[in-house]
């Protein structure tokens, strides 16, 4: 019989409940409640990013309350357990059904869990916990674990996703610093075409948030989404009317330059986007946009940005930019960096990723094109083309709390030549002198010194975090 919740693609009458939280672990955690030592009441546990990622070295921290906003409330429910029990038995389990009815009935469905974080934009080293959480009910000591695989996914990849958009992006506003003079418009600089090539739109959607806290740019609507709904922003990102080959075309070869011409038509105003290799990309530039159209594009009350898609981007960014050059002309800057004509700029979709950004930035400056000149559109490199091991994020438990005391808990194996040595006792940041913040024991960490700061208990979310402050915070020493 499907339950009231089944997903709402399930085809058949068996269908159980995709947002049954009981599923929500690995399935080998479904025994541990048997696993821990006798005595057990509480168990501490820590996320961090454990190393870099090539020369990104900082990690900006995003997206935990997205997934605290899952966990608020009742969610666990006797129809759940009920669903979950039978289900996992034939998948070989026995789980702690006992547990679980005491989360019921003791806690009205709420998990009796303290989760403690840093500020949402918060940029910190590698090697610094992010998330601290331990039970608060001594019956539930076995919940921390078991909650791992969905706290542990929800901050890797947001963080991952922003620290990466982050990066990119401070390396986009240096180097127009250094041809422009200005970081103005920097923030439409890099626009986020991920949505389709994400595993889902659940990740769509959160990657396409975290790009936010650092661009205004994107393609990805569920960003916008989960940013007004979880986050409080109002619109938290742009896009404009653009073509694609589809409609570029649709006329045929003969018919391409009237296709260019409806588009400026029906756009009088605005920025606007063009796909312009459909066919050939330099007669495009030259005989159409520099020759049939040049007039109707220095008339319009906006900007017309060429989109080059195909063939090596080091190569032909530049030999785009030049080409424009030629038809729309161009000055040159107090930096002594050629900027194109007010009425026209580039765009770059094809092949990007933060190595072919930083490529293409440079092949531009060595041929004094300053990078107000260009736009880049960053899909799976974005949004997919990372994962866990990026950052080396991990969640760990290291300390327990038993015979009246807590008990450091770590591995260190020896096979790992201390690579994956994980931290002993419960963990806490704090600032040094130098500013910088650092790993410490909580308890030698000054009362209010702790920059983990609760974010959950019980069910309830402490602290509501906003776009607008996380974004802030993010650039505040960027």
């Amino acid at each position: 019989m499907t339950t009231r919740n089944a997903s709402a693609y399930a085809l058949f009458d068996t269908a159980v409940d995709a947002q049954n939280l009981i599923f929500d672990t690995d399935s080998y955690k479904l025994s541990h409640f048997t696993q821990y030592p006798e005595g057990t009441e509480y168990v501490s546990s820590y996320i961090e990013p454990r190393r870099a990622w090539g020369q990104i070295d900082h990690v900006v921290f995003f997206g935990l309350q997205i997934e605290l906003a899952k966990l608020a409330g009742e969610v666990v429910t006797q129809v759940m357990l009920d669903e979950a029990a039978p289900f996992l038995r034939t998948h070989g389990f026995e789980i702690f059904v006992e547990g679980w009815q005491h989360i019921i009935d003791a806690h009205g469905g709420r998990l009796p869990v303290l989760i403690e974080a840093l500020p949402e934009g918060t940029i910190a080293p590698v090697a610094v916990p992010q998330v601290r959480i331990e039970n608060t009910d001594p019956a539930c000591f076995w919940l921390v674990s078991y909650l791992e695989t969905r706290l542990l996914r929800a901050v890797w990849y947001a963080s991952t996703v922003c620290s990466l958009s982050h990066s990119v992006m401070r390396s986009i506003r240096t180097r127009m610093e250094m041809t422009d003079g200005t970081v103005d418009g920097a923030e439409f600089k890099l626009h986020d075409f991920g949505a389709r090539g994400a595993a889902s739109a659940d990740a769509a959607a959160i990657g396409g948030a975290a790009h936010l806290v650092n661009a205004a740019g994107t393609d990805t609507i569920g960003g916008l989404v989960v940013a007004r709904n979880v986050y409080g922003a109002d619109m938290a990102g742009f896009s404009i009317p653009a073509t694609e080959h589809s409609t570029m075309t649709a006329a045929g070869v003969a018919g391409e330059c009237d296709q260019m011409r409806r588009f400026l038509e029906v756009n009088p105003t605005g920025i606007i986007a063009c796909v312009s290799d459909s066919y050939d990309l330099m007669r495009a530039i030259r005989d159409y946009w520099g020759g049939a159209l040049r007039k109707a594009v220095l008339a319009r009350d906006g900007v017309l940005v060429v989109r080059p898609d195909s063939g090596d981007p080091v190569a032909i960014v530049p030999e785009v930019i030049e080409a424009l050059m030629v038809q729309f002309g161009y000055t040159t800057n107090a930096q002594g960096y050629r900027v194109l004509n007010d009425k026209v700029r580039v765009i770059q979709g094809d092949g990007v990723d933060q190595h072919s950004i930083l490529a293409i930035m440079e092949a531009m400056m060595a041929q004094g094109l300053a990078i107000s000149n260009i736009a880049f559109g960053m899909g799976g490199g974005l949004l997919q083309k990372l994962d866990r091991d990026s950052f080396g994020y991990a969640m760990k438990a290291s300390a327990i709390y038993r015979g009246g005391a807590w008990h450091d808990v770590y591995k260190d194996p020896v096979t790992a030549k201390g690579s994956k040595t994980s931290r002993r006792g419960k963990q806490g940041v704090m600032r040094s002198d130098h500013g910088a913040l650092v790993a410490r024991p909580a308890a030698n960490i000054p009362q209010g010194a702790d920059a983990l700061g609760p974010v959950f208990r019980d069910g309830r979310i402490l602290r509501r975090q906003r776009f607008e402050d996380i974004r802030a915070r993010a650039w505040l020493a960027a």
